[in-house]
Parts: structure tokens; C-alpha cells; sequence
């Protein structure tokens, strides 16, 4: 169903004194939220879904996955998803902030290895390894029922951490890999990722995003040939129609509208760099994907 504005949901937003880490029963909450969760909408943290059992399917962003038995789905901030209208299903939600994991480098970890998997955000956790992970689970939600307890925020940080590897682990195939940034390329590289997630809408260019890392345009072109084989102009355009694409499939606002959300003054302006980066326009796109 089309929306005319995508609803963006926030975890304790109001008080961040509160603990930014949640653990719901999936069947209850998805009782709880109704219609809400099953109409596209986005977070402004991160969501991990486990669903127990076999059926029923989930969008996210411009991809649909059937749900098998112990299928794990890593949403992302600022990810379109939406339920399907099943409120039967089983499972655990996990929800957190960003500010959860930045005490340390596990934040590197976090953001930049499960969660970033766009093309293969969904996959099923063979059976030798859901014992593992629940384990971790229920030792985590043991904790949060004495929230108040003396090192509760980092006791459940280290167990969420050891969650984290264990489903890493099996989502890269090579549990000898090394889950780490090896080289200052990586870590600059992701820096610029960062940076662009916050100021895409902008439209800032190579050379002021280069100057904000304190590094010349030719070192960051650089840098993202080396690790993604592509230039950083590219990967800000890809920002850019990425965040334009999302609003033509799951709004109905105007192509006009949809320009002046991305930063765009000038509508007509935006149909060109649409048109120039993917093939079509705007308009082509939206009625290819109904």
C-alpha cells in the first residue's frame, strides 16, 4: 500500500538514559503492532528478527524473502521493511542504538560486517549453531530482568557481541576470517560510509567529504577503488538513488516531492541525474516496480 509519508520508528529517543538495547517475543509484538508493522517503514536503529518457524514472507527494501524455519534478518538504520500480515509467527526481535556499541571497537564490527550486507541481509541458521545463539539469547534476557544490577549494560554488550560473531561466522562461510578492519584504507573507507549515510541529501562533493576525513580526493577515490572497486563519486551517487528509489516504491509522493526529500531544488534537475544513473526516470522506475 502506498504511503504518502514513510514512518520512521525511534528506541527510547524520549530518555536516552534508558538502556538503548530492547529483546521482544515476536509473536507478541507483532500482536501489539497490528497494521503498523505489516505498511513499509524504516528505524533509526538497528533490528535483528529471528523467526523460528517456516512461512509467511518480508520486504525489505526492493527485495521480498520467504521466511524458513530459523531465518535471521539483519535490518539496518534508514532499511525499508515491512511484515506481511501474518500475526502468528514466533521468534525474538532485538533491537538497539548506535550508541550501544560505541565504547569500543565493537561498533566497527556491527556496522560495517552483518548489517551492511545489503544484498544477502536474510539467511537461515543451520542447526548446529541455533543452540549456540539461543544460549546467548537467553543469557541476555536473563539480564534485562535485573536492569539495574551492577554492570548490566556491559555484561549484555559482551553477550550481544559474542551473538553477533557466532551469526557472523556463519554468514561469511569462513569461521578462521578474522572479523576486523585490516588495513587504514578499510578503516577510512568506512569512515566515508559513515559520512555519507549523514550528509547524502546534502549534496556535497568528492573533494568536501575528502576534506572532512582530512584527506585529499585523489587519496579517497583512492581508497574506495582499492576496496569496493569503485569511485567515491559513484558510491555518493548510488547514495543518492538508493534514498530516491526507496521513496518512489513505497510512497506516493510526486517525483517532484520525492526530489525536494533527497536535496534536489530543482525537480527537473533531478529527473536528469535519475535518468543518468539508472537508465530511466523517475517515473519509468516507479511503474516498473508495481
Amino acid at each position: 500500500m502506498k504511503q504518502e509519508k514513510l514512518a520512521t520508528y525511534h528506541l527510547h529517543k524520549a530518555h536516552p538514559e534508558k538502556l538503548q538495547f530492547e529483546v521482544y517475543d515476536l509473536n507478541e509484538y507483532r500482536k501489539r503492532s497490528g497494521e503498523m508493522a505489516s505498511h513499509p517503514h524504516s528505524h533509526s536503529y538497528y533490528q535483528i528478527i529471528w523467526f523460528y518457524k517456516e512461512g509467511g514472507s518480508h520486504v525489505v527494501d526492493f527485495k521480498c524473502f520467504d521466511i524458513k524455519k530459523n531465518t535471521l534478518l539483519f535490518i539496518s538504520k534508514d532499511q525499508i521493511h515491512a511484515f506481511d500480515e501474518n500475526l502468528s509467527v514466533e521468534g525474538r526481535l532485538i533491537h538497539f542504538n548506535e550508541s550501544f556499541f560505541m565504547h569500543n571497537d565493537v561498533d566497527i564490527f556491527l556496522k560495517y560486517q552483518l548489517f551492511r550486507s545489503t544484498q544477502n541481509p536474510c539467511y537461515a541458521l543451520p542447526s548446529d549453531k541455533i543452540a549456540i545463539a539461543t544460549s546467548y539469547l537467553q543469557l541476555i534476557e536473563k539480564e534485562l530482568q535485573h536492569r539495574d544490577a551492577f554492570g548490566t549494560e556491559d555484561v549484555i554488550r559482551f553477550l550481544l557481541k559474542s551473538f553477533l560473531i557466532t551469526l557472523e561466522r556463519e554468514h561469511r562461510g569462513d569461521a578462521s576470517k578474522k572479523i576486523a578492519l585490516n588495513s587504514t584504507y578499510e578503516l577510512q573507507y568506512y569512515q566515508f560510509k559513515e559520512l555519507l549515510e549523514i550528509h547524502y541529501m546534502k549534496g556535497l562533493s568528492v573533494q568536501e567529504y575528502a576534506k572532512l576525513l582530512h584527506i585529499s580526493s585523489k587519496t579517497l577515490t583512492t581508497i574506495t577503488q582499492s576496496i569496493v572497486g569503485k569511485p567515491s563519486s559513484i558510491l555518493i551517487s548510488e547514495r543518492v538513488i538508493l534514498a530516491a528509489k526507496r521513496l518512489l516504491k513505497f510512497t506516493s509522493l510526486q517525483v517532484g516531492e520525492v526530489a525536494f526529500k533527497i536535496g534536489f531544488e530543482d525537480a527537473s534537475y533531478f529527473v536528469k541525474y535519475f535518468k543518468k544513473h539508472t537508465g530511466m526516470t523517475p517515473i519509468l522506475f516507479r511503474n516498473s516496480i508495481k
